[in-house]
C-alpha cells in the first residue's frame, strides 16, 4: 500500500502536468457520451453538461485553479478551430437542400439573431442590469471566441460573455427536442437551424447526433449568426 506522503508528492507532480488535465477533459467527456448513449440520447442526458459537472466537481475537490486546468484543455480549445471548418463537409453534402431553403433561411437568420440579442438585453435592462452586463449578454448565441472579442469592443466583460455563451449553448442544446416536438416542428432542417442559431457550437453539437441534415443546417447557422452579429457590433458603436 502506498503511504499518504508518497500519494501527495505524486498529486504535486501530476498536478503540475498539463497531460493530467487534459486526460481528465477526455474522459469527463468519455463518460458523459457514454451515459448520453445508454440514455438514448435524452436531451437532458447532455455529454457536455455531464462533462462539465465532472471536471467543476473534480477542480472544486482538488482545489484547482482554472488556468493550471487550462494549461491541459487547451489542446482541446485548440481543435475547436478544426472542428468547425470540418461543418463544410455535411455542407458541401447537402448544398442543393441548402440552395433550395436560401431565401427562408435568411430571413430566419435575421429574425432569430435579432431576436437573440435584443430579448436578452432588453430583459436585463428592465431588472435595471448595468451597462457592462448589458454588453456582455448581447452576443451570448455566438460561439465563445466570437463573442469574448465583440463584448470588448463595447465596453463588456469578455471572460461573463463566455459564461454565458456556455450556459446559452447548454440550454439550447437540453430544451430544442422537447421545444420543436411541443410546437411540432417535424422538419429537421428548420430545427437544426434555429438552434444553431440560438445556441451555436454545443447545440450543433446537440444536432448532429439527431441527424447529418439537422446538424448540417445548424453549423450554417452557427456560421451565419456569428459573421452577423460582428456585423451588428461594428455598426451599433458608431449609432452609440
Amino acid at each position: 500500500m502506498t503511504p499518504p506522503a508518497d500519494v501527495y508528492r505524486i498529486w504535486v507532480y501530476l498536478y503540475q502536468t498539463p497531460l493530467l488535465w487534459l486526460t481528465a477533459t477526455l474522459i469527463a467527456f468519455a463518460i458523459g457520451d457514454t451515459i448520453s448513449r445508454l440514455l438514448h440520447r435524452h436531451p437532458v442526458a447532455n455529454p457536455v453538461v455531464i462533462a462539465a459537472g465532472l471536471l467543476i466537481a473534480l477542480l472544486g475537490v482538488t482545489g484547482t485553479p482554472y488556468p493550471v486546468y487550462f494549461e491541459g484543455a487547451q489542446f482541446v480549445h485548440f481543435l475547436l478551430g478544426p472542428a468547425t471548418v470540418a461543418l463544410g463537409l455535411p455542407l458541401w453534402r447537402n448544398r442543393r437542400a441548402v440552395r433550395r431553403s436560401l431565401v427562408p433561411m435568411c430571413a430566419a437568420l435575421v429574425a432569430g439573431s435579432v431576436t437573440a440579442m435584443a430579448s436578452a438585453v432588453a430583459i436585463a435592462w428592465v431588472f435595471g442590469a448595468p451597462s457592462e452586463i448589458l454588453a456582455s449578454l448581447a452576443p451570448k448565441s455566438v460561439t465563445a471566441p466570437i463573442a469574448m472579442a465583440l463584448t470588448q469592443v463595447i465596453g463588456g466583460i469578455p471572460a461573463l460573455a463566455a459564461v454565458l455563451v456556455v450556459l446559452t449553448g447548454i440550454l439550447g442544446s437540453v430544451m430544442v427536442t422537447p421545444l420543436m416536438n411541443a410546437l411540432r416542428i417535424r422538419d429537421f432542417a428548420a430545427r437544426g437551424f434555429a438552434v444553431g442559431v440560438a445556441s451555436h457550437g454545443i447545440g450543433t453539437a446537440r444536432a448532429f447526433q439527431v441527424g447529418e441534415e439537422a446538424g448540417t443546417f445548424a453549423g450554417i447557422a452557427m456560421g451565419l449568426n456569428g459573421a452577423l452579429t460582428s456585423l451588428v457590433f461594428l455598426v451599433l458603436p458608431l449609432f452609440l
